[in-house]
C-alpha cells in the first residue's frame, strides 16, 4: 500500500500537522497529499511545499486511496453524509481522528463495508512525537499495517479495542496537559529555589523528556528507575515522600478518572 494518495478532510491544526509529519518523515510525497479546507488561503505553507489544497471535499476524496477525516465532531455527520457517493469501499480506507465518533457511526454515515479506522493522536503529532491509538472495522491485516506505519511516522502507534478509545483520549491526549502541568509546577519550584524562569523551564522539560526516554527505550517500569535515584536518607526520597503525603499520586489518579467520567457521562 505504499505511495497511496492521501486526502485529509479538514486542514485545521491537526489535519495540517498530519500532513507536515508525513512530509517531514518522507512517508508521502507532496503531490500524493491533498488537504481540504473552506478557506484554502490558510494552507499556503503546505501549498508552497507541493501539497494539493482543495475546497472541494468530494473531488479530494474521489481522487484518493486513503481519506483522513480531521473535522470537528459536530461537523462529521453533516459533511460526510453529503460525500457518500465519493467513497469506494473496494478501493479506499477511511481514517477518523475525530474524538467521540464511533466506528458504527462512521460506517452508517458513509458506506457499509468501507474499511474504517479510528485514530487518537495527541498534540505532539506536530513534532512527530505523538502516541496514537488505533482500532478498525472491515479492515485487512495489510490495511492495518499501513495505518500503523503511517502514524508511526508521527510518533508511536498502539492498537487497542474501540471500547478503550475514551480511556486513550484521557491518558494520551489529555495526558499532554497533565504532563505540562507537572512540568509547570517543577518550574515554579525551581524558581523558588533559585533559578531564573528560562533556566528552570529548560531543566524541568529536559528532565521529564529524559525520564520518559528511560522508560520507552529501556522498556522499564518507573519504579525501577526511581530506585536508582533514591538513596537511604537522601534528598530524593524525602521529596517523594512529602509529595505523597500531600496527595500527589492520588490527585493525579483522581484527575484522570474525573476526565474519563466527563467523557463517558458528559
Amino acid at each position: 500500500m505504499a505511495d497511496k494518495k492521501i486526502a485529509i478532510i479538514g486542514g485545521g491544526n491537526l489535519g495540517s500537522a498530519i500532513a507536515e509529519g508525513l512530509l517531514k518523515s518522507g512517508f508521502s510525497k507532496p503531490g500524493s497529499i491533498t488537504v481540504t479546507k473552506r478557506n484554502i488561503a490558510t494552507l499556503a505553507a503546505l501549498s508552497e511545499k507541493g501539497v494539493h489544497v482543495e475546497s472541494d471535499n468530494a473531488k479530494a476524496i474521489s481522487q484518493s486511496d486513503v481519506v483522513v477525516v480531521a473535522l470537528k465532531p459536530y461537523n462529521v455527520k453533516e459533511v460526510l453524509s453529503e460525500l457518500r457517493a465519493s467513497f469506494d469501499a473496494k478501493k479506499q480506507i477511511l481514517i477518523s481522528v475525530v474524538t467521540g465518533v464511533l466506528l458504527d457511526d462512521l460506517e452508517k454515515i458513509t458506506l457499509p463495508g468501507l474499511p474504517i479506522f479510528r485514530a487518537m493522536p495527541n498534540t505532539a503529532i506536530a513534532i512527530q512525537e505523538s502516541i496514537t491509538c488505533i482500532c478498525g472495522r472491515n479492515v485487512t491485516a495489510e490495511q492495518t499495517a499501513f495505518v500503523k506505519e503511517m502514524f508511526d511516522q508521527l510518533g508511536i502507534t498502539v492498537s487497542i479495542d474501540e471500547k478503550l478509545m475514551d480511556a486513550a483520549t484521557v491518558l494520551g491526549a489529555c495526558g499532554i496537559a497533565y504532563a505540562l502541568r507537572f512540568i509547570r509546577a517543577n518550574i515554579q519550584g525551581g524558581i523558588e529555589i533559585g533559578f531564573d524562569a528560562a533556566t528552570a523551564n529548560l531543566i524541568a522539560a529536559q528532565t521529564v523528556k529524559g525520564a520518559a526516554e528511560l522508560l520507552i527505550k529501556g522498556n522499564r517500569h518507573p519504579e525501577a528507575e526511581i530506585d536508582k535515584v533514591t538513596t537511604p536518607k537522601g534528598c530524593t526520597i524525602a521529596g517523594l515522600n512529602e509529595m505523597e503525603h500531600q496527595g500527589f499520586s492520588s490527585s493525579l489518579i483522581k484527575g484522570i478518572t474525573a476526565s474519563y467520567d466527563k467523557i463517558v457521562k458528559g
